[in-house]
């Protein structure tokens, strides 16, 4: 019986990293390729639809999947793209965004839980990049430029994360 027991457990682990992989590359390539850059502030903004994946991937899989794949797949974004001074508080941001997501979802998957847990991102998302513009721009003022352009991407995302969970949940439920 412990045989059986390490080997289950072995499995989980692999599958839990094998999803947290593909779910950071879902990530990373819904960043580069989904974006649209906004002239704002001083370094501009960049909205994308990489909170998407993060999103399903808490909501479906749980927090620390949500965190993994998320912090991973857009800080490695950041560092590929021309945006590495972000790469810090990206990854930050988004472990706390993913993790709150899938902590909101854990019992229940409605879309009224799913909406709580957008607004979670939103806050998280807004207040951890205004920290980060504030740390790097040393100005409260600016950040707030940016905010709208974080609304924006986690309304998106939030609006997107809300159709595909029923039916991505319906998926996961016949092939498990």
């Amino acid at each position: 019986m412990k045989e059986k027991n390490m080997v289950t457990s072995r499995s989980t682990r692999i599958y839990k990293m094998t999803i947290t992989a593909l779910f950071s590359a879902f990530v990373y390539i819904a960043t580069r390729f989904i974006n649209i850059t906004l002239p704002i502030s001083g370094a501009g903004g960049l909205v994308h639809l990489g909170n998407v994946p993060v999103y399903i991937a808490a909501i479906l899989f749980g927090s620390r999947i949500g965190a993994v794949s998320g912090s991973f797949g857009m800080a490695l974004f950041d560092l590929t793209s021309g945006w590495t001074i972000w790469a810090p508080f990206t990854f930050i941001t988004l472990w706390i965004e993913g993790y709150a997501v899938g902590a909101i979802t854990k019992h229940k998957k409605g879309k009224m839980q799913i909406f709580f847990a957008m607004c979670a991102a939103l806050i998280v998302k807004c207040a951890g990049y205004y920290i980060a513009e504030v740390i790097l721009f040393h100005n409260f003022f600016t950040p707030l430029f940016s905010i709208s352009a974080n609304v924006t991407q986690v309304v998106t995302a939030g609006v997107v994360t809300i159709v595909l969970v029923p039916v991505l949940n319906q998926l996961q439920e016949q092939f498990h």
